[in-house]
């Protein structure tokens, strides 16, 4: 566990869920880098690379001939990605730090992809304005962040994995210096920086126990819920009703896990 870790943890079962989640994700990612027009030859920042599972991805689409930069404050995600970028020669370039100490040098972008990213910052449209004046012209930026986290809700409702729902929401909105429903605020901040918005769309999930889907909310249940006991935002005892309605709820074949709303920004810089 990193001492600066991240509001979910850097360790090995953290890194597990990120798999897991991006397997939900990939296609939604995959259409986003389309309508930014992601391609050979191009260099592409990932923001907030985490341990990579997106950043290899666009290795791959921008080839030999182009370059993904890959920046990310947790050195033991940045550590399992360069593993990756060598066991595979990917042409990735790690760069461990914030978005604040982020060096990008003018006009060097073909375009950003971010996931999760801006959430964390207390200053995300100072992050995008760096990123923007590293941009070439027509370059864009393909945005996915939550638009609405209190969309997280279960049916049929469990009285206390509702409770716990509600703890880990507390924890996201002040344990925290961002705003974890920060994409609904993205079209207003690109338009102050002088960003076109060039599309935007909602992106839901809704699960069932028989789905892949389910096992993102319910990975994150599992590992999120007990780490709020220390934080005093809930009980050993609040924790254990918790994981044993969720484990009552993946008996019922036609439950549902109603995931946070997503939002998908493309902007555009002139």
């Amino acid at each position: 566990m990193e001492e600066n870790a991240y509001i979910l943890g850097t360790e090995q079962a953290e890194l597990h869920r990120l798999g897991l989640q991006h397997q939900v994700w990939s296609s939604e990612a995959r259409r986003g880098w389309e309508l930014g027009g992601f391609g050979p030859g191009q260099t592409i920042l990932d923001l907030g690379c985490g341990p990579g599972f997106c950043t290899v991805e666009l290795a791959y689409i921008v080839g030999h001939s182009g370059k993904v930069i890959g920046v990310d404050l947790s050195p033991n995600y940045v550590a399992a990605l360069k593993q990756q970028a060598e066991l595979h020669s990917l042409p990735i370039e790690l760069r461990t730090c914030s978005f604040d100490e982020m060096e990008l040098a003018p006009n060097s972008l073909d375009g950003m992809f971010c996931r999760w990213a801006l959430a964390w910052v207390p200053n995300p449209e100072e992050v995008l304005t760096k990123v923007r004046d590293a941009l070439k012209p027509g370059g864009r930026m393909v945005i996915h962040e939550y638009f609405d986290w209190t969309t997280l809700q279960t049916e049929p409702p469990l009285p206390h994995l509702k409770k716990g729902i509600a703890a880990a929401y507390r924890s996201m909105k002040t344990e925290q210096t961002g705003d974890i429903d920060v994409g609904r605020r993205v079209p207003v901040m690109a338009e102050a920086i002088g960003l076109q918005v060039l599309h935007t769309r909602p992106m839901s999930k809704l699960a069932r126990p028989s789905d892949l889907t389910w096992e993102w909310p319910r990975s994150f249940f599992t590992i999120y819920l007990p780490k709020l006991v220390e934080r005093g935002l809930i009980t050993e005892g609040e924790v254990a009703l918790a994981l044993s309605d969720l484990r009552k709820l993946t008996t019922m074949p036609n439950a549902m896990v109603f995931c946070p709303m997503m939002v998908e920004v493309v902007l555009g810089k002139v």
